[in-house]
């Protein structure tokens, strides 16, 4: 195995964790991954959108898909780097925690109501820390090291760069709200973050080419000739070239040429497929649910709080769902963060696509308002007299 990257993140510790804790045989970063794959947020990214939104299509690229192509990507990179594999692979499958449902079109929707409510703007990356620092485990968080959460909160793969070289520098990760900007302390955080890259360039296309969104459409000859015509082409090509052109001089990223194939891929796919009329009625239709969650779900809090009865008169199993989690949650926020007002967003970000549907189901379908003449066979089996 080469030793290509030799300088390291002096004066932070790396392993360092919110809480002390114990270490045991996984060592500190393999037990990261498995709290983050034992997690709710975890489980909860195989309902969630990448970019289609397909639930009934078993090949379309889900959320939970996309981590995993990342971590074995960026664990394939760091490898013959002599860099921390196992890091690398944490960060990856811990990356997208934060995502929203609907992916993208969610992200802007959640986002717009942030800004609404007077909350500081929404980043999934932001977003991602938030939910392994506090909001995973009923308000405990994962308590994991500080060279994963850095990798995580900086993976922004959205914001194409040609090269990055770490900041080998500590910073307060608690106090971020954006993602502008942020730039990894360590190389496996900006190998994850080129291999998010990666990971949804060629993916996302071949997902749009399988669901015809693309018919008539080439991938221009500059793409084909220099990174590939699969996505499996695609991914060689380019793990293949930050490995070739890693080193502590110029950091890790692409050669020049492939640096401006993948550029002209990304605008490709901008054009012809994140603004697609497809996503376009995506945000439309979206907008309208995610809206009509968090508008029934204000009116809940505002009128009933913690009193459970408000809720459990609704019939209808989000009411209960959510005073449940509140319940659980409110002393949590306001020791952390003294103030209640992120708590019903919150709630909503970490929704599944499928549990969001459902969601506008109990607030519109009209049953539950029949609850007690169900019950009634007079009222279910007989014309009223």
């Amino acid at each position: 195995m080469s030793e290509k990257l030799k300088r390291k993140a002096e004066g932070i510790v790396l392993e360092k964790r919110v809480r002390p804790r114990a270490e045991d045989v996984r060592g500190a970063y393999y037990r990261d991954t498995t709290a983050i794959i034992h997690s709710s947020p975890f489980r909860r990214l195989k309902h969630k959108t990448q970019v289609f939104f397909a639930p009934s299509n078993d090949h379309i690229c889900t959320r939970m898909e996309h981590v995993l192509h990342v971590a074995s990507i960026a664990s394939t990179i760091c490898r013959p780097l002599g860099l921390d594999s196992e890091l690398a692979w944490a960060m990856g499958v811990g990356h997208d925690l934060g995502h929203t449902p609907f992916g993208h079109v969610g992200e802007k929707i959640l986002e717009k109501l942030s800004v609404e409510r007077g909350i500081t703007t929404f980043h999934h990356e932001v977003n991602s820390l938030r939910v392994i620092d506090f909001l995973s485990r009923d308000g405990n968080g994962l308590n994991l090291t500080y060279a994963v959460r850095d990798g995580i909160v900086c993976h922004n793969g959205e914001s194409l760069r040609k090269r990055l070289i770490p900041t080998f520098q500590e910073r307060d990760l608690s106090s971020l709200e954006r993602r502008d900007g942020l730039i990894p302390a360590t190389y496996e955080g900006c190998v994850v973050r080129f291999s998010d890259s990666i990971a949804y360039l060629g993916r996302d296309y071949e997902d749009a080419w399988r669901l015809g969104i693309l018919k008539g459409k080439e991938l221009p000859s500059i793409v084909t000739e220099r990174l590939g015509k699969t996505n499996s082409e695609i991914i060689n090509t380019l793990v293949n070239d930050i490995i070739s052109g890693a080193s502590d001089e110029h950091g890790i990223g692409f050669s020049d040429d492939i640096f401006e194939a993948v550029a002209e891929f990304s605008k490709f796919n901008y054009e012809n497929i994140y603004r697609s009329e497809i996503l376009n009625g995506y945000t439309r239709y979206f907008t309208r649910l995610l809206k009509l969650i968090v508008d029934y779900l204000e009116e809940l809090y505002s009128s009933f709080k913690l009193d459970e009865r408000g809720y459990s008169d609704e019939h209808n199993m989000l009411a209960a769902g959510f005073y449940n989690h509140i319940k659980d949650m409110y002393p949590k926020y306001i020791e952390r963060e003294g103030s209640d007002k992120r708590m019903i967003l919150d709630y909503v970000a970490g929704m599944t696509d499928n549990f969001a549907l459902d969601c506008a189901n109990e607030i519109l379908k009209p049953d539950h308002l029949n609850v007690e003449i169900d019950k009634s066979l007079t009222g279910k089996w007989f014309d009223a007299k």
